[in-house]
């Protein structure tokens, strides 16, 4: 309902300098003022300006907390609605104590997600934009930030709303063709479709040409840290997270469970995996830990397989190595401040020599090869252009290549000369396929199942 009055939590819960709790609907302004002693009523105040008071009981007129009040009215706010963000001392307590008071009164708690839910309803933002913002909550890297920056200020919707206005054009046409087709000549009308339907799957093509990359900078790489054990996984775990996070000894099988950590190269987010050191054991433990490294192996968007450069190469890394091709795989000949002993050429039949990283964690050396190399793996050495449009949603995706396989259908059924209200139906396809992505023609479940995915507050 959005006749109705919200409120959350906007801050996350625990200590901090201020906690922040957002209310918005038509009574916003009303029920604050009732709970909220300042100089002024802030049914009087203009709106976007802010006011120190103190939140009071009204059972027993005592101070609750001291705060300050942003008000900001109809339609100038996140939701277009009546909106009052009060800011609380941080902590547990102080922003219970207001939020206890604030449900006592006309306001009932939001659901998920449902301040952006009712930007979308009143037309502030499109669903692309909605998503955008769960984006750029969950960015891992500036570079994910400025991707999803650029869907929240509109970037992608108004490509696709460009799209849809050429498909709606082509509609027309059609139209006019079948009710009046006195007045026109089909073949003119087919040309017309095929042309149509070329331009967009172009920029289609265009779009998804990032689809890959903005997926990766959306939710990262699954990475995972394999080989024998005590060949320098743990250390290089440290060393890519720049801290102590894993245990490193020099009794092998010391890492018994698979260790998570995220980090950032080059702009691409990783969640690194460092995995027990595979091979065969008779401790109980370990061999759980063996068998969810092969579990994260199985799984893993790229694999790290460490190898210790000062011993020959084991029948237990060769079984490995066999076992990567195909996959997103680097291999890092560790221990190079130490006598080769590897056999570089067995190596190669089993690896391209771009992906044979050299390093030497103990010494701190190769970590920049190997950020180079990931790059490389996964985007051919560098990032697209900055104005680039990246597409990352899985959802927009699968509905981008959806409306694309409609428009081959439409050029290739007007290149047969199919009657032209059959060809109608794969334009008009597209045309949906592509509202959905802004919201135009989203079906209610999508749009519940969407916002349910935010946090509380947002």
């Amino acid at each position: 309902m959005l006749s109705d009055t919200i409120a959350a939590i906007a801050t996350a819960v625990g200590e901090g300098g201020i906690a922040v709790i957002r209310i918005s609907g038509p009574e916003a302004v009303t029920e604050v003022e009732a709970l909220f002693c300042s100089k002024t009523p802030l049914s009087q105040v203009p709106s976007h300006t802010v006011h120190y008071g103190h939140i009071i009981d009204p059972h027993n007129r005592e101070k609750v907390e001291e705060v300050l009040v942003t008000v900001m009215r109809a339609p100038r706010s996140f939701t277009t609605e009546d909106v009052v963000e009060i800011s609380t001392h941080g902590g547990v307590v102080a922003v219970k104590r207001v939020m206890d008071l604030l449900l006592l009164q006309n306001i009932r708690l939001a659901e998920p997600g449902e301040f952006t839910k009712r930007a979308f309803l009143n037309g502030r933002i499109d669903l692309s934009q909605a998503e955008g913002v769960i984006d750029l909550i969950r960015s891992k890297s500036d570079k994910a930030f400025s991707v999803a920056l650029k869907q929240v200020d509109g970037q992608l919707s108004q490509n696709i709303r460009r799209l849809r206005n050429v498909l709606v054009e082509t509609l027309a046409h059609i139209e006019v063709n079948i009710d009046y087709p006195e007045h026109d000549v089909e073949s003119f009308t087919s040309e017309l479709i095929k042309d149509k339907s070329s331009q967009v799957m172009a920029e289609i093509d265009r779009l998804l040409h990032t689809a890959e990359q903005g997926k990766i900078l959306r939710e990262g790489l699954t990475t995972a840290i394999v080989g024998r054990p005590n060949v320098g996984k743990s250390s290089l775990m440290n060393t890519l997270a720049h801290g102590e996070r894993a245990i490193v000894t020099d009794i092998p099988g010391t890492t018994r469970d698979v260790i998570e950590e995220y980090v950032t190269i080059n702009n691409i987010p990783l969640k690194l995996l460092d995995t027990a050191g595979i091979r065969e054991t008779m401790d109980v433990v370990e061999r759980i830990g063996v068998e969810r490294s092969k579990t994260a192996f199985s799984e893993a968007d790229l694999l790290l397989v460490v190898i210790n450069a000062n011993e020959p190469l084991h029948e237990d890394e060769m079984a490995l190595l066999e076992q990567i091709r195909g996959r997103q795989a680097i291999v890092i000949m560790n221990k190079m401040d130490l006598p080769a002993q590897v056999d570089r050429d067995l190596l190669l039949r089993y690896v391209p020599e771009e992906l044979i990283v050299p390093m030497s964690v103990k010494e701190n050396e190769g970590a920049d090869r190997l950020e180079q190399a990931i790059s490389n793996l996964f985007f051919s050495g560098k990032l697209e252009s900055a104005d680039m449009t990246y597409v990352s949603n899985v959802r927009h995706i699968a509905l981008l290549k959806k409306a694309r396989q409609s428009l081959v259908d439409a050029y290739e059924a007007a290149d047969q000369f199919v009657p032209i209200d059959m060809i109608q139906i794969d334009v008009r396809l597209a045309w949906e396929h592509l509202g959905e992505i802004v919201g135009d023609t989203a079906h209610d479940a999508l749009i519940d199942q969407i916002f349910s995915q935010f946090c509380l507050g947002k």
